[in-house]
């Protein structure tokens, strides 16, 4: 099967769940059509809402508006660390803006990101303060995004004073990070990352999470759960990686899926919807 092919559309979960982070422009999605199709997709897999989630000032605007388009849909707006180098007063002032419409349920994705050399350390811990400041003002969760960074993710959330509801968006940490995360009353989101044949260690961490602290999510287009890594990667994928974490942490497939879609329901304040 081709690389660039899809994986097929996964039986339905015995019950809902969110995908709490995924790029739907990313993956392709340009009009409300689009979009619907995507969530139609997910739906048929038990994924009955999503949150789509900016990187930078358009894909912030675009998932504002398309949070609007379709009922399974909700947003978060930030600019992405890597993408921090020029952030000023009016990238600013815009995504206070659309951080304060109905729809937008979260501050994200935001955080540090070691791995690139796109923006310097100092300039992505002044953005990530900026957003945690911003979080508290509007009283939405913030979705941390965290690439080799934990330490200093972890001190300014401390320094700063964290707000009340915190998502480290595809949690990479070890059972360690994990404990340090689940003390502070922080929610883990795991993403297709965790069913990787070399991901022992976050495995190790997904295995002691508890089940009011974690979130299921895709981050699509990327991070295709195996066996389809390479693949691309959309909403309904997110029921491969419910039913590899039900295996890992030995509980009912039902019963991981509504423990996920519960913490997503209290941290992002989602209404509920009528499954078809």
């Amino acid at each position: 099967m081709s690389k660039t092919e899809r994986p097929p559309v996964p039986e339905r979960l015995p019950a809902p769940v969110v995908d709490a982070h995924t790029h739907l422009d990313a993956c392709g999605a340009v009009t409300a059509a689009d979009v619907s199709a995507m969530v139609d997709r997910a739906q048929a897999a038990g994924v009955d809402r999503v949150v789509t989630v900016a990187d930078d000032l358009a894909a912030a605007r675009w998932a504002a508006e398309a949070s609007t388009w379709d009922a399974r849909v909700f947003a978060a707006v930030a600019i992405h660390p890597t993408r921090t180098k020029d952030f000023g007063e009016p990238e600013r002032s815009e995504i206070e803006r659309l951080a304060r419409r109905d729809r937008v349920v979260a501050i994200g994705e935001t955080g540090l990101d070691y791995y690139w050399d796109y923006a310097p350390p100092a300039a992505q811990q002044e953005a990530f303060r900026w957003h945690i400041d911003l979080a508290k003002r509007v009283g939405k969760p913030l979705m941390i995004h965290d690439r080799d960074a934990h330490e200093d993710v972890l001190r300014i959330l401390a320094e700063e004073g964290a707000p009340e509801r915190v998502v480290f968006h595809c949690f990479s940490g070890d059972a360690e990070i994990a404990r340090r995360c689940v003390d502070a009353g922080y929610v883990l989101s795991f993403a297709g990352t965790v069913t990787f044949r070399n991901a022992r260690a976050l495995q190790e961490a997904a295995r002691l999470v508890p089940s009011e602290q974690f979130l299921v999510e895709t981050d699509a287009p990327f991070l295709t759960p195996h066996p389809f890594r390479g693949r691309p990667n959309e909403p309904y994928c997110t029921a491969y990686t419910v039913r590899y974490l039900a295996d890992l942490r030995e509980q009912p497939v039902e019963e991981v899926a509504s423990a996920a879609c519960r913490n997503a329901e209290r941290v992002f304040r989602l209404p509920s919807v009528t499954s078809s």
